[in-house]
């Protein structure tokens, strides 16, 4: 009999040391903290690449529960990925137009869409043995011969490039001698190797570069608005975090590390 009672004793501690966490039988924070890792996906625009290489790798610090996985591109590409179904858990886009086209589609998670930066567009030549090419419209000049633009189907600088181009009545010009990148980061490579003869880039882009000069910031009222939006994904599986992870990513001292990397923080 005795040792019946202590086999109950046993199980009945057993059963109470399983629900004791008071949560129904989920896991606790604590415990969930020692599992698996979450895995965050990342879509950002290519402009983004550097500042926000730090804020993940900042984040994953003070959440060793949490990998960040970053998937970075033209914003039209990347639209077009979680249009397919890419997985993305948040959107970083360096234009309105492709997250107003996710947002038509109902793929954006009600309330998380803000607005988060502003950026400029430059013109940049090799910083050594470039050619002088002191203003946008000298771009029409017969001998500037290769200008590098965004490829502006789907990549936002192409788009603001080309409207800053057709204001300035050159766009016919400077078409008949672009070379198209697939993003922003690809034009910068191209200047700074000397590839082409210019290039339209972010002011952001060729401030992380010393391969190239600025020679003239586009005129406020030759493009739209440079804004820069976010928003967590309708379907994502991971609201939490990914809650979590824009909270720490527009915090005061990530405002002031983008504000370090040129961007005009909303």
């Amino acid at each position: 009999m005795k040792k019946l009672w202590t086999v109950l004793l046993v199980a009945v501690l057993a059963i109470t040391a399983g629900c004791g966490d008071g949560n129904d039988g989920k896991p606790s924070a604590a415990s969930s903290a020692s599992g698996e890792k979450v895995e965050l996906h990342v879509s950002a625009a290519a402009s983004l690449t550097d500042v926000m290489n730090e804020i993940g790798a900042d984040y994953e610090k003070e959440h060793p529960n949490v990998k960040v996985v970053f998937n970075y591109g033209s914003s039209g590409a990347l639209q077009q990925a979680i249009e397919s179904g890419g997985g993305a858990d948040l959107f970083f886009s360096a234009a309105q137009k492709q997250m107003n086209a996710l947002e038509k589609a109902g793929l954006l998670a009600d309330g998380t869409r803000k607005d988060l930066l502003v950026n400029e567009v430059v013109l940049i030549v090799p910083k050594d043995g470039g050619k002088d090419i002191p203003s946008f419209d000298q771009l029409a000049r017969a001998d500037v011969q290769r200008v590098a633009l965004g490829e502006p189907k789907g990549v936002p600088v192409g788009q603001y490039s080309e409207e800053i181009l057709t204001k300035l009545g050159i766009l016919d010009a400077v078409k008949a001698k672009a070379v198209y990148g697939s993003d922003v980061r690809q034009v910068l490579t191209w200047v700074e190797g000397g590839d082409v003869d210019a290039g339209l880039v972010y002011a952001t882009d060729a401030a992380i570069s010393e391969k190239v000069k600025v020679t003239a910031q586009a005129p406020a009222d030759s493009h739209k608005p440079i804004v820069y939006p976010v928003a967590i994904l309708k379907e994502t599986k991971q609201m939490d975090a990914a809650k979590d992870f824009l909270a720490f990513a527009t915090n005061d001292a990530n405002k002031k590390r983008f504000e370090q990397y040129g961007f005009e923080v909303k």
